[in-house]
């Protein structure tokens, strides 16, 4: 290599290549995290996903009770209506509700 070249080279190596890696680190690091806003939000999605549940429920029993050949279709294959989504978030929720 010429000497113009390294001039520009060397410091491209040993000081733009590390402040780039760090620069997009950490962007990712701030990135990743929920704020509060995101966490309310979550907790309003997920209670409102319950009333719909429980909206559903009580639709699936009226109907049932007017007509008995009535087939629950939201009902999964062990027989259970519970979805286990739900259950998962609950389980979660209240993990983090213990901290």
């Amino acid at each position: 290599m010429d000497f113009p070249t390294e001039i520009i080279v060397i410091p491209a190596i040993f000081i733009g290549l590390p402040w780039l890696i760090l620069h997009y680190m950490t962007k990712w690091k701030t990135a990743a995290t929920l704020t509060n806003d995101d966490e309310s939000l979550l907790d309003e999605l997920y209670q409102l996903s319950r009333r719909l549940e429980d909206r559903m429920d009580t639709v699936e029993r009226l109907v049932a009770s007017e007509n008995p050949d009535y087939r629950n279709h939201r009902q999964l294959a062990d027989g259970s209506h519970e979805l286990p989504a739900l259950d998962e978030l609950e389980k979660l929720k209240a993990s983090r509700l213990r901290r």
